[in-house]
C-alpha cells in the first residue's frame, strides 16, 4: 500500500492506539462527492466521540493530549468528551498535561483544550509555531527525553 510507512493510521492500528475521526458534516470536500452518506459519516463521527470519551480517563495523573492544529473542531469535541469522561468517572481525569499547538492562537484551543481541563489539576501548554517546524522539534525532544530516560544522562 503506497504511504504505509507514513501513514499515520496505519501505524496506530499497527501498535494497537486508538484513533478516532470526528467529522462536521459538509466541512471537507469529500462530503461533496454524490456517494458521500451523511447518516454514515454522522454515525462514524458519534461512534467515535464515543471511544475518545471512553478513553479519556487513561490521561489521569500524567496523561498528554496534543491538539495539532484545530482551531475549532477538536477543541469542542474534546471539551465535551472530557465532561462525559469526568462525569463517569467521578471527575476523572484530572492532572494531565494538555497541549494546544498551532501557527497561531486561537480562543477556543486556549479556553478548550489549555485552560479549562487543566484547571482542577495539570499543565496547559500553548506552543505556536509553523507545524513543518514545531511538530518534528516536539517529536524530536519527546524522543531525545525517552532515550535519556531509558540509557541515563550523557557522561
Amino acid at each position: 500500500m503506497p504511504g504505509r510507512t507514513v501513514s499515520l493510521l496505519v501505524a496506530c492500528a499497527e501498535l494497537d492506539v486508538p484513533v478516532t475521526v470526528h467529522a462536521a458534516v459538509g466541512a471537507e470536500i469529500i462530503h461533496q462527492h454524490p456517494s458521500a452518506d451523511g447518516a454514515v459519516i454522522g454515525a462514524t463521527s458519534h461512534r467515535d466521540f464515543k471511544r475518545l470519551a471512553a478513553e479519556l480517563p487513561a490521561l489521569d495523573q500524567g496523561g498528554v493530549v496534543l491538539n495539532l492544529g484545530s482551531a475549532v473542531v477538536m477543541p469542542e469535541v474534546f471539551l465535551k468528551a472530557l465532561t462525559i469522561a469526568r462525569n463517569l468517572n467521578g471527575g476523572v481525569p484530572t492532572h494531565f498535561t494538555a497541549v494546544d499547538c498551532d501557527m497561531q492562537r486561537h480562543y477556543r484551543p486556549r479556553v478548550n483544550v489549555v485552560e479549562r481541563p487543566t484547571q482542577a489539576g495539570g499543565r496547559g501548554v500553548q506552543l505556536t509555531g509553523h507545524h513543518e517546524i514545531l511538530v518534528p522539534l516536539l517529536c524530536w525532544a519527546v524522543l531525545d527525553r525517552l532515550d535519556t530516560k531509558r540509557t541515563g544522562p550523557p557522561s
